[in-house]
């Protein structure tokens, strides 16, 4: 457990609120989703990726303790000018933001997520999603909306809109490329959802699509709204279209990563590569992007990075320049840094451990 003083953190804030240009160093963001009072851990990043502990901030909000941290993607999310942080206390059934800035982190707001157990976040400008899986915990799966401004989160009225059923296993919410399409991932009904996202911010026409692949799970969306899916119970994945009208199409399907669980996903910054964290096999597997959305592996045995057995690789994040790769690996409490060369590789870095096995969530720049 970290418990190191957050105080120091504010002393190193100057370069690092706000955007990053390349070459300068940055912040990455976890949670410790600890079932007595969720905190959030700060990792500064030097200009060659090395990482060191920045301290720790209770989010007023409490996780599960569960080990392996929480069965979604995107529970922790930094707004693209790096100065606001979302966390979901997937214990406590709200959410909290964290105002960054050079005088350090503080928390500047936490409400009810309008549901049980939030466990996904999508931000798109003022508007801010969240995926409520309260079906497993005797609630309801749904998505609910808020506006932020100036630190704050206001509920949108009747924003709140079901899934495919009660309870769907759901991992992540996000928007498509245009901000037009909110897209749901379904584990346990191998769906797909989309809604259109009209011009006062609710979620309509509701779509379902199969999944190419079983158990659809974490997903980026890439160049030209291509989305990409990671299919953790048939060790692939898949790429589609979305249409203006939220319409998926496949252009490639369940390709495999030869390596078992891939259950999270991320795109380069540059959108020619994608990488699936294997929970099972200790690996990340990278694909190269075709100029058609088509996937191929990078390597034969689809290992493009080792994390090790038993470590978990679960959620990903990139540095503001895409020159580095982050994963949380809470199956042993670390986390590992990877250089993304320019033919895709990965190459080690860094590697901090002491990391509660309970994390979920990254996000930086």
């Amino acid at each position: 457990m970290f418990t190191k003083s957050f105080m120091g953190f504010a002393l190193g804030m100057g370069l690092l609120a706000g955007s990053a240009k390349a070459d300068e160093p940055g912040v990455l963001y976890t949670m410790d989703n600890a079932a007595g009072g969720n905190h959030v851990l700060i990792f500064q990043r030097d200009a060659m990726g090395h990482l060191s502990n920045a301290g720790n901030l209770g989010t007023g909000g409490s996780g599960t303790g569960t080990a392996q941290g929480l069965p979604s993607q995107g529970s922790v999310l930094l707004s693209r000018d790096g100065r606001w942080l979302f966390v979901c206390n997937a214990g406590s059934g709200e959410i909290s933001v964290l105002g960054i800035s050079p005088r350090g982190v503080t928390v500047t707001d936490k409400v009810a997520s309008g549901g049980l157990m939030p466990v996904s976040l999508a931000l798109r400008h003022n508007l801010l999603y969240v995926l409520n899986a309260g079906g497993g915990v005797g609630d309801k799966d749904n998505i609910t909306a808020f506006l932020f401004a100036d630190g704050k989160l206001l509920a949108l009225p009747n924003s709140t809109q079901a899934l495919s059923r009660d309870n769907t296993g759901p991992a992540q919410i996000g928007f498509s490329g245009d901000g037009g399409t909110l897209i749901v991932a379904e584990r346990l009904t191998n769906l797909i959802d989309t809604f259109a996202i009209d011009d006062d911010g609710l979620a309509t026409g509701h779509k379902t699509f199969s999944s190419d692949g079983t158990t659809p799970f974490g997903f980026d969306v890439g160049r030209q709204d291509r989305l990409f899916v990671s299919e953790a119970a048939s060790g692939s994945a898949s790429s589609y279209t979305v249409s203006d009208d939220g319409d998926l199409t496949v252009i490639i399907g369940a390709v495999p990563t030869t390596q078992k669980a891939p259950c999270w996903l991320i795109t380069s910054r540059d959108g020619r590569f994608i990488y699936t964290a294997n929970a099972g096999s200790g690996s990340i597997s990278g694909f190269r992007v075709g100029h058609d959305g088509s996937l191929e592996l990078l390597n034969e045995d689809g290992r493009t990075a080792i994390t090790g057995d038993g470590s978990h690789p679960a959620d990903m994040a990139r540095s503001h320049d895409g020159r580095f790769l982050y994963n949380l690996s809470n199956g042993n409490g670390t986390l590992h840094g990877f250089r993304v060369s320019e033919n895709g590789s990965l190459e080690p870095v860094t590697v901090v451990s002491g990391i509660p096995t309970s994390a979920a969530g990254l996000a930086g720049h």
